[in-house]
């Protein structure tokens, strides 16, 4: 084997104050110049790179950020949240990242940060990650910082200026519509919301899809009770529709609320699905054991970030060329045990059987 330029056969592999003693710099800097980080001029980045490719410290990664520019990392913000959806759409961004050659870098912004996404933003410029993907995005303030890499949105339109934004959709709207469609056409004259909390984007667009589908079948369109994800939310949204009698079918923007408000129904007297149909939302195969099986749709996570990530490489790697068209997720309604037709349709059945 020929021995790499800059010292002998058999010598000890060099490290950074190797290449910091050659380049005549700091330690520091050679981290910051081989991590990619800002704030290094031009003519220190090239000496450093010039020194770890002669002594062969991290030779490859030196040559391949000296060629592209790129540190070869995508990072993510995501809410910090346990909520099934929003975990499972971070493990398929996570393989999706893996799958394109790219490292990944994940910031929380949990609810009540001071700092929110801004801060989260700041620090994965601060790591050089060479695109920003926002997952769950919520409504906040405008972001401030300079953002120079592109970002991508999963499930909202952009928030925030960036040098590219890109979009891809969850397709909550059409999953919401198509829950609801799917009480309307059982025969229930009305479908109830028990919505997500109103700063998510998530919450707006499964709303959205909830009222145009009752628009479209000119349908009565209730009042809104508003969530915030938890079984505890559900089931006091339960006890609260249990009470009225006028009720026959509940769409629930999230599967966890669902297994609340359905307790809250059963602990009131109220049946389901003979008395109250219920149907939920993300697809949580959990839910396929409990009784009764949940009626839900279930989110395309991995079709979703798939798609996003994409785009973002594409738009890492070729700025140049025009984005492809972001292909539409598909709809998957998962009908179980917990829908039916209204009561009014069980009697009318069971006075044609005696």
């Amino acid at each position: 084997m020929t021995p790499v330029a800059g010292r002998s056969a058999g010598s000890p592999a060099p490290r950074s104050a190797d290449v910091a003693r050659v380049a005549g710099v700091s330690r520091k800097t050679v981290s910051r110049v081989l991590n990619n980080e800002p704030y290094v001029s031009d003519e220190v980045r090239q000496r450093v790179l010039g020194a770890a490719e002669e002594l062969g410290y991290r030779l490859n990664h030196a040559a391949r950020a000296l060629a592209s520019g790129r540190n070869r990392s995508i990072g993510v913000v995501a809410l910090g949240t346990a909520g099934y959806g929003t975990a499972m759409l971070l493990v398929g961004i996570e393989k999706a990242v893996r799958d394109a050659g790219y490292a990944l870098r994940v910031v929380n912004t949990p609810d009540g940060d001071p700092e929110g996404i801004a801060g989260a933003v700041m620090s994965l410029l601060e790591q050089g990650v060479d695109g920003i993907v926002v997952s769950e995005p919520v409504v906040e303030g405008e972001v401030s910082v300079r953002i120079d890499v592109p970002v991508l949105f999963l499930g909202a339109p952009p928030s925030f200026p960036s040098a590219r934004t890109l979009t891809v959709g969850v397709g909550a709207h059409a999953l919401a519509r198509a829950a609801t469609d799917h009480l309307l056409d059982l025969g229930h004259t009305t479908v109830h919301h028990l919505a997500g909390p109103g700063r998510w984007y998530a919450s707006t667009d499964r709303i959205d899809g909830w009222r145009a589908a009752l628009a479209a079948r000119g349908a009565q369109e209730p009042p809104v009770i508003q969530g915030d994800w938890s079984p505890e939310s559900g089931y006091a949204a339960g006890r609260a529709l249990a009470a009225d009698s006028s009720v026959t079918a509940v769409f629930v923007a999230g599967d966890e609320m669902a297994i609340g408000l359905i307790h809250a129904l059963r602990e009131a007297g109220r049946r389901v699905p003979e008395d109250i149909s219920v149907v939920g939302f993300d697809g949580n195969p959990v839910f396929a054991y409990v009784t009764p099986p949940l009626t839900t749709v279930r989110q395309p996570f991995d079709a979703a970030a798939r798609e996003g990530i994409r785009l973002l490489v594409h738009a890492i790697e070729t700025p140049e060329i025009e984005l492809p068209a972001a292909s539409e997720p598909p709809v998957d309604l998962v009908v179980r045990g917990s829908t039916a037709p209204p009561p009014s349709h069980h009697d009318q059945t069971e006075l044609r059987t005696t």
